[in-house]
């Protein structure tokens, strides 16, 4: 069984990334996600990763810090020091690393820039392909059936 990269996710799902800039306010961020239908932005400040926004952020920070999201910016609730991949990461290297700081979504970065981002979603397929994949070749090996 060969072992999934982060570039074969990438190439499967797109490498597209939606993001914002640390001052747009945490309302606007939302209508990106919600528009998207995603689960985090990456941040942008001057061509350089500058945070990841998310809805755990938004839910666990605007209403404790006291703030509005018309009025709160991204630069408020955003993580800073985001942890990344490269494309030559594999999956289980990624599932350790969401796994052990709790991560949902890993911005995958290749000589300085951003490239795309895993999510915990494409993790779980990725894993599933896998598995569906050697139930396939097990059941033809086992049904005599060599070529697969």
């Amino acid at each position: 069984m060969t072992t999934t990269t982060v570039r074969q996710i990438l190439e499967q799902k797109g490498a597209g990334v939606h993001s914002v800039s640390p001052g747009v306010s945490v309302y606007e961020a939302l209508a990106v996600m919600a528009k998207h239908d995603i689960g985090a932005v990456l941040v942008i400040d001057q061509g350089r990763l500058a945070g990841i926004f998310t809805e755990r952020d938004y839910a666990r920070k605007l209403v404790l810090k006291g703030l509005s999201s018309k009025e709160a910016t991204v630069s408020d609730l955003m993580t800073p020091n985001v942890c990344t991949v490269t494309p030559s990461h594999t999956i289980d290297e990624v599932m350790s690393t969401m796994t052990e700081n709790r991560f949902r979504h890993l911005p995958v970065v290749e000589r300085g820039e951003i490239v795309g981002i895993v999510t915990i979603g494409d993790v779980v397929k990725s894993v599933i392909d896998q598995q569906q994949a050697t139930i396939r070749q097990l059941s033809n090996y086992i049904a005599g059936d060599i070529a697969t």
